[in-house]
């Protein structure tokens, strides 16, 4: 049976105070993510210092390089209050945000949020020339889902709490555990919403 989200685009309410999403930006596409999220009617903000995580509904970690990020999140004890908002308030990773959620990380193994239970694996894929565009199934109403693979990551294990929405190949490639989403695809780099949708819903329903 499919989720909730469904094919069309869904606007929050107009009667009802606008969701207020932080999207990381320290590095990667983390425009396309807000443009993305600001077309269903969320209010966006976007994250380079820990206090701004204050007043957040959400928060996003967009794809990147990890150990760029890690950098950056290494100063003014960012990485600890990340990890505190992450193991509380509704997220959602994808590509090298998966990479930060997860609690395991090989190939080398780094440090992480340690927040989804689940095993990664960096450039599991190749390099930037073996990227590829899919359709795949899901569990999400509205039918084969376009999914962008960019030096993509690979979920070699996951928990028995963590539900698989897709997979490639055999393997997870967008999950959900409780207030966490992630995805090892791009989901801002194309028109399709559904994936979006879905974590608005989850924000809504935390909140509630």
């Amino acid at each position: 049976m499919s989720i909730s989200a469904s094919a069309t685009p869904q606007k929050i309410h107009e009667d009802s105070r606008p969701l207020v999403l932080g999207v990381l930006a320290l590095q990667g596409d983390y425009a396309a993510h807000a443009r993305a999220f600001a077309s269903l009617g969320a209010a966006t903000r976007l994250v380079r210092k820990p206090e701004e995580l204050e007043g957040l509904d959400g928060l996003v970690l967009p794809g990147g390089e990890s150990t760029t990020m890690l950098k950056f999140l290494e100063k003014k004890g960012f990485f600890e209050a990340l990890r505190a908002f992450v193991a509380g308030r509704p997220c959602f990773a994808t590509c090298a945000g998966a990479i930060l959620v997860a609690r395991q990380v090989l190939h080398p193994p780094q440090r992480s949020l340690e927040a989804l239970d689940a095993t990664v694996e960096r450039n599991a894929y190749g390099r930037q020339i073996d990227s590829t565009i899919l359709t795949l199934p899901t569990e999400l109403a509205g039918g084969p889902l376009e999914m962008v693979f960019i030096r993509a990551p690979r979920l070699v294990r996951v928990g028995p709490s963590v539900e698989v929405l897709a997979r490639r190949d055999g393997f997870p490639v967008l999950v959900r555990q409780g207030h966490l989403l992630a995805a090892t695809f791009h989901p801002e780099m194309t028109a399709d919403t559904r994936v979006q949708q879905l974590f608005l819903e989850m924000v809504r329903s935390h909140k509630q």
